[in-house]
């Protein structure tokens, strides 16, 4: 899907948050940017998003040019809801500005709602809803449009343990059954190595690729149990320590 050469990223304060950073992206591919704090993984991801252009190196498309708007859904650290919207027009944004109107975004919103499992709180504002519901009718925004990338910064960060661990196997399910390639910037190795299929290790600022790691886990509930879930995050562990001396 892309090939990332070499990019470089400095802020105009001076700050250097990329140096010579390589990356290949296959299609259906689920993959987790995991680095200390600050290592540049949202600004990586934001390159890819187009919001943001590098100081050095290239963003190759495969097909020749990067997807269009509605082809790239991105999930932010918070929720980042209209907070006077119900969940519905939340849902809706992305579609309304494509030019939809509300009937005919309507079977689409009722059905992404469903899949994220908010049936029955379409006409919930966000004050009305726990954390995790928010960040449900977030995900749910980004998939309306049934983008071909997804982009999600850190989205579980702010939840506690119980209902990370529920959104993390909810999004394994929407990954396999929506088919399209995942970027997931995590500082969590236990989450990194629970959901992507390759780990990719950044260094502290500026940030490089330092190493890819393969997971030998078929992705989906059940594999914290495993043996083979233990070795993976022992193994990342490992060579993150090894990246950090």
């Amino acid at each position: 899907m892309l090939t990332i050469s070499g990019v470089g990223r400095c802020f105009p304060s001076g700050t250097e948050a990329l140096r010579d950073a390589s990356l290949r992206l296959q299609s259906g591919d689920f993959v987790a940017l995991l680095g200390p704090s600050g290592c540049g993984k949202s600004t990586l991801l934001r390159l890819i998003a187009g919001l943001d252009r590098p100081d050095s190196g290239s963003l190759t498309w495969d097909a020749g040019h990067p997807p269009e708007p509605g082809e790239i859904g991105y999930v932010f650290q918070d929720a980042t809801l209209l907070p006077w919207a119900t969940a519905e027009e939340n849902v809706f944004l992305p579609l309304r500005l494509r030019g939809m109107s509300r009937s005919q975004a309507q079977p689409d919103i009722a059905a992404v709602l469903a899949r994220v499992g908010l049936t029955g709180f379409e006409t919930a504002r966000p004050r009305q809803l726990s954390g995790g519901m928010r960040m449900r009718v977030s995900i749910a925004r980004a998939l309306v449009t049934r983008p071909k990338l997804l982009l999600m910064d850190e989205p579980f960060a702010a939840l506690d343990e119980f209902t990370r661990h529920r959104l993390q196997a909810d999004l394994l399910a929407l990954w396999r059954d929506l088919g399209c390639t995942v970027v997931f910037v995590t500082h969590s190795i236990y989450e990194a190595a629970f959901l992507a299929r390759r780990v990719v290790l950044m260094t502290p600022r500026p940030g490089r690729i330092a190493r890819e790691i393969e997971s030998p886990l078929t992705p989906g509930a059940g594999t914290r149990l495993e043996p083979a879930y233990a070795k993976l995050v022992a193994d990342i562990s490992k060579a993150m320590e090894a990246e950090l001396r």
